[in-house]
């Protein structure tokens, strides 16, 4: 049986269903918006999109997104079409006009949201997905179980690679586990990227030298693809063990030529992913998008926190993280690791746990191990004793008789 590709959305149109679905499907495959001589049966047969599925959910008497045509009553639905692999292959960013392009302009659509993806083995074979995943962050972070304890270098931009690097220090003293930059931090002229990785990994070295574990650090090299690669050679002869890309900046071809010359894990920040989600009428569900990503080669992938400082709901952010711990596809698990963040404290961990079901995780902390009144050390220990009490099945309370560094922390974390 040929290999197609099947795209699911939720549909608003003010015409007619049916004929709404099949001029999507036209649009985005052999049709135009007039019939031509060339588009023989065959040829629709052989190329054209097919409607599998479109379900009425309910109507509404205004519509989602502006639209030209006027209309009394717009139908809201759920519609699935499919391609054939011939139409493209196995190519992403082609995949990425078939899917996502031309048909949210489309005067008929008042409202388009993707909500999921499947594709063919042949995606599989042409991509190699994550090179570490979440095994190979765990070997080279040194954590067998639990979570990776995590931060980010505050504040985001301002600091020298000296400042940056005394930050790490006593980070690195206090037992975290993985530091990242910020995604506003890669390569400013206060902050030179080579000057600041060396800054940093001559106190990340030394200290794995004292105590045999190298905590990981996701150097953000985000940038055209010759300095990324650049970037990423430099990490790696200073003993770096992660690179960073903001993925919506530097797009698939960016981060797939990246995971081509990659040695190092690639921690895959989403900045920008309000405007491709936020409007529940337009854009984009985490599910299908974040296996874009991981075909192209993220071995971790931001999925926001529970109860952050941004517009997700938690909802929202449990089904991205499941949908990242899930398989690409039957043929290929290609799991990625993903990231918690965003306004995080202990507070989140029994939630986290109890909603994932496991610890494959990087929780990152900002104020929530910073602004513990006992400094950075007890903010680290507060942290992962809180993720200790999630898995071993304890409140905070009864581990924080435990932990003097948790007590502590649950007066400020309130």
């Amino acid at each position: 049986m040929a290999e197609r590709i099947h795209a699911t959305y939720w549909l608003e149109t003010g015409d007619d269903p049916a004929r709404a679905a099949e001029v999507i499907a036209g649009e985005q495959s052999s049709g135009t918006f007039v019939a031509l001589p060339t588009e023989t049966p065959e040829l629709k047969a052989r190329s054209g999109a097919r409607v599998e599925r479109l379900e009425i959910i309910d109507t509404a008497t205004v519509p989602s997104l502006p639209t030209p045509k006027s209309a009394s009553r717009f139908t809201r639905c759920v519609l699935e079409l499919s391609w054939p692999i011939e139409n493209l292959g196995p190519c992403l960013p082609t995949l990425m006009a078939t899917m996502a392009g031309n048909l949210y302009e489309l005067r008929a659509v008042t409202g388009l949201r993707m909500l999921d993806l499947q594709l063919p083995p042949s995606f599989a074979a042409a991509y190699p997905g994550p090179a570490f995943g979440i095994e190979g962050t765990r070997r080279l972070a040194a954590v067998d179980r639990g979570p990776l304890i995590g931060t980010i270098i505050k504040p985001s931009v301002g600091l020298s690679p000296e400042e940056t690097a005394q930050q790490v220090r006593e980070l690195v003293e206090g037992g975290v586990d993985f530091i990242k930059d910020d995604e506003l931090q890669a390569d400013g002229p206060h902050c030179p990227f080579d000057e600041r990785v060396r800054a940093v990994m001559r106190v990340v070295n030394e200290a794995a030298d004292r105590t045999g574990k190298k905590v990981m650090v996701a150097f953000n090299l985000t940038g055209d693809l010759d300095k990324m690669r650049r970037r990423h050679d430099l990490v790696l002869a200073e003993g770096g063990t992660c690179v960073m890309a903001c993925l919506n900046s530097v797009g698939i071809v960016g981060l797939h030529e990246l995971r081509k010359h990659s040695q190092l894990p690639i921690h895959g920040h989403r900045a920008g992913w309000g405007y491709l989600t936020r409007s529940p009428a337009l854009g984009f569900d985490y599910a299908p998008l974040q296996k874009i990503w991981r075909l192209a080669g993220a071995d971790h992938l931001h999925v926001n926190g529970l109860r952050n400082k941004f517009s997700e709901s938690d909802e929202s952010v449990i089904a991205a993280a499941r949908a990242v711990l899930a398989p690409v596809m039957a043929s290929a698990s290609m799991t990625a690791m993903p990231v918690f963040s965003s306004g995080q404290t202990g507070l989140q961990a029994h939630d986290t746990y109890n909603a994932l079901g496991c610890a494959d995780l990087i929780h990152t902390a900002g104020g929530g191990i910073f602004g513990h009144p006992k400094g950075t050390a007890a903010g680290v220990e507060a942290l992962r004793a809180s993720w200790q009490a999630a898995m071993d099945g304890i409140s905070l309370a009864e581990k924080s008789k435990q932990s003097p560094a948790l007590a502590q922390a649950l007066e400020f974390w309130r």
